[in-house]
């Protein structure tokens, strides 16, 4: 039997960076192997930290914002990054075409989830349990 991944949502990654338990707790009881994200929360993150350092307004603002992007960097290399490939641009295709009411983002790491038959792991199960078929679990 293949053991399923545990898709870790944006807002519950940065959960994990900031050291919140119980998210670490349980993330690390799960094999390295069964823990992901997917494309879209690196560009979330990426593009969260890039917008920090174009509004820092001083020397010391910008080196801890740059010093933040590469934390992230690294972190991000270091766990399985699920891509939004055709079989999770179709997935997406179907949830539109059902009028699930969440935004682009959202919609985009759920069919990444689903085309992988993953698990979400979310705070945000107003949004994702609208989505028919999504397993989530809320962690807090």
């Amino acid at each position: 039997m293949i053991a399923r991944l545990y898709v870790l949502d944006t807002d519950t990654l940065s959960l994990v960076q900031r050291q919140q338990q119980p998210y670490v707790q349980c993330l690390m009881t799960l094999p390295p192997d069964q823990r992901a994200i997917t494309v879209v929360t690196v560009e979330e993150q990426l593009r969260g930290w890039l917008a920090r350092i174009r509004r820092a307004k001083d020397t010391a603002t910008v080196i801890r914002a740059y010093a933040r992007l590469y934390q992230a960097v690294v972190y991000l290399t270091q766990i399985n990054v699920l891509l939004f490939d055709d079989q999770a641009a179709a997935k997406m295709n179907h949830l539109r075409q059902q009028k699930i009411r969440i935004g682009t983002l959202d919609l985009r790491i759920a069919a990444i989830v689903l085309a992988r038959d993953g698990i979400l792991v979310t705070r945000n199960l107003s949004h994702f349990q609208q989505v028919p078929g999504l397993p989530v679990e809320d962690w807090s």
